[in-house]
């Protein structure tokens, strides 16, 4: 009885203990938590009625502008032709691209510069009306497949400017009937971008010194960076015309692409 009772008594010690470990953890977050409210409120009301210091900074801009003429035109050369069977137009058709595609090869075009683009082959349908005498009812009639047109494009890339025209001219030359979508490019535009940044960052520093000179202030260091800037678009040209009359190598002019590149700067001074 004794034993039981020792017992009992040891259970009641140990649950009254947890219970006092419970609450002293509780109480220990509760006071963190209201003086961490506290601390935020006193941090607040410290701003009442005070101007908000304006950080010591200035901020430039500059602007570079590079220009560069295109190194690579792409072009597309087309085979649209019509059979009565799907076998004889597609065999045709095969027959011409392939022309192209060789031709392509003997004026230099390295073939990771040759790829094809489209192949479409639809069958074609004409309406058909009987012959009638009689103005009324009006003729009846239906539509009547009369073949298939196949059409396969081939994109070809031209890293010699001066021989477009000539290209051009072999193309058509040789089976395309078609002949479009003439770009005239960069095909790494970085070095130019590069360019252009340094003459913006440039600008921009040159500002910022005449900027601090009239306020007599002091440049510290560069705190931020930001940049926006134009990359040069292929110029497009249409074809078709030219395609249809080669009976001349057409003269194609390539002009210039505009790299512009605007950078700010951000100064801390004093």
């Amino acid at each position: 009885m004794d034993n039981q009772n020792f017992l009992e008594k040891k259970y009641n010690e140990n649950l009254l203990r947890a219970f006092i470990i419970v609450v002293i953890i509780l109480l220990v977050h509760l006071i963190f938590l209201v003086g961490f409210k506290i601390h935020n409120v006193i941090k607040e009301t410290e701003y009442i009625g005070k101007d908000i210091e304006a950080a010591n900074t200035i901020f430039v801009s500059g602007e570079g502008e590079v220009y560069a003429k295109p190194d690579l035109a792409i072009i597309d050369f087309s085979v649209k032709n019509e059979a009565e069977t799907v076998t004889k137009a597609m065999a045709e058709n095969t027959q011409k691209i392939n022309s192209v595609i060789e031709a392509m090869k003997k004026e230099g075009i390295q073939e990771k510069d040759l790829k094809t683009t489209d192949f479409n082959i639809y069958p074609r349908y004409e309406w058909h009306e009987e012959e009638k005498e009689e103005i009324y009812p009006l003729p009846e009639g239906k539509r009547v497949l009369v073949g298939y047109e196949v059409t396969q494009s081939l994109q070809v890339k031209i890293r010699d400017m001066e021989k477009i025209g000539d290209i051009i001219q072999t193309g058509t030359e040789n089976g395309a009937n078609q002949v479009g979508n003439l770009q005239l490019t960069i095909e790494k535009p970085e070095e130019f971008k590069n360019q252009a940044r340094t003459i913006a960052i440039e600008k921009a520093k040159t500002k910022a010194k005449e900027i601090t000179s009239q306020l007599g202030v002091e440049l510290i260091r560069i705190t931020n960076f930001s940049e926006s800037g134009t990359v040069p678009q292929p110029i497009y040209f249409g074809m078709k015309e030219m395609a249809e009359e080669a009976t001349a190598s057409p003269t194609v002019e390539i002009g210039e692409n505009l790299i512009r590149v605007e950078v700010t700067l951000t100064y801390k001074i004093r």
